[in-house]
């Protein structure tokens, strides 16, 4: 039996799959690790798409929701950061290197000051007063794991599949308190595949980022004024086929809806 790759040759096999488009089996790869081993990979990817001159903007957390917990056999939410290369705009083309995209709806949250767990505690009152608005999103999400077979700690170091992240219009909420009853619907145009509420992501999207914040303290770090980060997935991650269409609506009742796409070419 070969001997589990260090943390850097873990992070250079993700990394060069991702740029070539090619999956890899996990188990193969980059063994079991366990969580704290994980991060420690998902940490050296950063390094190499900084080093590529990417630059982080915010973060994404995996898991929210019990509904992708269940589709995934997942047991806890993990996290990942988001870089600038990621962004697209709604109804923009994923990237060719995507080579197995899912799309799931998230509500994401764009940071008007800093918010650091380390020097005070942080929930969801705390993250409002920090947050500028609240986005309809669309996460393409992509393992390098093929057919999406891992475990926690292998998406985990795999950057939690973050993909690319399509930004959408702002949600017209006059109270983030409000976000939870937020309804999302995810459809192919003509089929509704998946539905969910805010209230899925952890209870609500802001206690989301308060989980966030926590996560990142343990680690030194806070998160920056700017920041965009995206909740978690509503509904199941659906597959998104070549020549397809995606799209999220995001509604409040009859008061208002919104709608972001994603297609492949």
């Amino acid at each position: 039996m070969n001997p589990p790759p260090t943390v850097a040759q873990a992070a250079e096999r993700i990394w060069s799959a991702r740029q070539a488009g090619h999956t890899l089996d996990a188990e193969a790869t980059i063994g079991s690790p366990d969580l704290a081993t994980a991060y420690a990979i998902q940490r050296a990817l950063l390094a190499l798409r900084l080093a590529a001159g990417e630059r982080v903007i915010g973060w994404k957390l995996g898991y929210t929701s019990e509904v992708m917990r269940r589709q995934m056999g997942i047991d806890r939410p993990n996290i990942g950061p988001l870089t600038d290369r990621m962004l697209i705009g709604s109804d923009d083309a994923v990237s060719h290197r995507l080579v197995q995209p899912r799309v799931e709806p998230e509500i994401g949250l764009r940071l008007q000051t800093a918010l650091d767990a380390r020097h005070a505690p942080v929930n969801r009152h705390s993250v409002a007063a920090a947050v500028e608005g609240a986005y309809a999103c669309l996460e393409v999400v992509h393992s390098t794991w093929t057919g999406y077979r891992f475990n926690l700690a292998q998406n985990t170091a795999d950057n939690a599949s973050a993909g690319q992240v399509v930004v959408g219009p702002r949600l017209p909420v006059t109270d983030l308190m409000a976000l939870d009853t937020v309804a999302v619907r995810l459809s192919d145009g003509s089929r509704t595949l998946g539905q969910g509420v805010g209230a899925d992501a952890d209870g609500h999207p802001l206690n989301a980022v308060a989980r966030l914040a926590r996560e990142l303290a343990a680690n030194g770090q806070r998160l920056e004024a700017g920041d965009l980060v995206i909740t978690g997935g509503l509904t199941a991650a659906c597959a998104l086929e070549a020549g397809g269409r995606l799209e999220g609506v995001f509604s409040v009742g009859s008061a208002w809806s919104v709608e972001v796409g994603v297609h492949r070419y």
